[in-house]
């Protein structure tokens, strides 16, 4: 299990943009019998989702919100010295996002710019990363950001993913500060469950094919093609309980702290029902997990700071020096971590 400390790196500001374009569950009778839907809605915890228009891409969210956090934390460009692209639905399979990105900006030439695909952990993940790099003599600032436009993976007629998927890109800025302390880490992975959370066809291992284009019926019912999301989502509630609360039982015990002393958790906005049971078997308060996929649905590696943009508005959830960040899915991975978000400004989010 990888732990890692960081001393005197942190989050100085974070913002988000979504899509205008509103989907409510409410109007998939087509899809799921009326009779279910409430409850459905009611289980999973996410009334409305948005969704990215067909020329709308990770990246496009990303810049928006990028311009949003220069704007209002009015940052020198020629002062960020990073920049990291998290996305599983990046612009091309070739090349990178992140060089299209610094160019965009208008970073300079000399800007670190790379992507990594860590679909629901990628956050954590991408932090973790970024501190690391802030750390060193030469780089002062990276800017993490974070997007997914799921909703262009999922087939409409498959009611596992359809009810959960949204669409969103964030940005967060990574600096040295002494102000911000320590924080801790944990990244871990289990590659033997990567087939629970899997887009089967259209990479390298099984290429795009004319029969994996059409569509196909499962035993459920949920029609699909080869080269869209499939997920078996009790497996994945299952992976999610047997490693979540743990793991942040474990960044607590690494830390030397414990679940009392913690103001917030972020769970991943997966789904509702699962992430208020891993709370519950922590013995924590529901009244400090805060909950935005009620309005923006699941929106895979953009869902931890979408959430901070979303519900951490002053004077929402005023204490904020011990916040966990849990997230998980896909690969599968997992990473969990301990940090303060008293320095951090958060923006209003936008819309594009």
């Amino acid at each position: 299990m990888a732990f890692i400390t960081y001393t005197g790196v942190g989050i100085k500001a974070i913002a988000a943009c979504v899509p205008p374009k509103r989907i409510y569950n409410k109007n998939l009778g087509y899809l799921i019998p009326e009779e279910e839907i409430e409850k459905t809605i009611n289980s999973i915890g996410i009334k409305e989702r948005r969704e990215a228009d067909k020329d709308v891409c990770s990246s496009d969210l990303c810049l928006k919100a990028a311009e949003k956090l220069i704007l209002d934390c009015a940052i020198d460009k020629s002062t960020i010295d990073a920049l990291i692209f998290i996305s599983q639905t990046p612009d091309y399979r070739q090349p990178a996002t992140a060089p299209s990105l610094q160019h965009r900006l208008g970073l300079p030439q000399t800007t670190l710019a790379f992507d990594i695909n860590m679909a629901c952990s990628g956050y954590v993940y991408g932090l973790s990363m970024a501190f690391a790099y802030a750390s060193l003599a030469g780089i002062n600032n990276v800017l993490l950001l974070v997007g997914e436009t799921m909703s262009k993976t999922i087939s409409k007629k498959d009611k596992n993913t359809t009810p959960l998927f949204g669409d969103a890109g964030t940005a967060s800025l990574i600096t040295k500060d002494a102000k911000f302390g320590t924080s801790y880490f944990t990244l871990n992975s289990d590659g033997e469950g990567a087939d629970v959370l899997q887009i089967p066809y259209g990479g390298y291992r099984n290429p795009s094919c004319e029969e994996r284009l059409k569509e196909t019926s499962d035993e459920a019912g949920n029609i699909l093609t080869g080269e869209q999301l499939h997920m078996q989502g009790m497996d994945v509630f299952n992976f999610g309980l047997r490693v979540v609360p743990k793991s942040i039982k474990d960044i607590l015990s690494f830390a030397e702290s414990k679940i009392d002393d913690v103001d917030i958790i972020l769970f991943h906005q997966a789904n509702k029902f699962m992430t208020d049971f891993f709370a519950k078997k922590l013995k924590f308060s529901l009244e400090k997990v805060p909950y935005s996929l009620q309005w923006y649905g699941n929106t895979s590696a953009a869902s931890i700071p979408l959430n901070v943009v979303s519900e951490m508005q002053t004077p929402h959830y005023p204490q904020r020096k011990n916040v966990i960040m849990a997230g998980f899915g896909a690969g599968l991975s997992w990473g969990t971590c301990l940090l303060s978000l008293e320095q951090t400004k958060v923006s209003e989010i936008v819309e594009y």
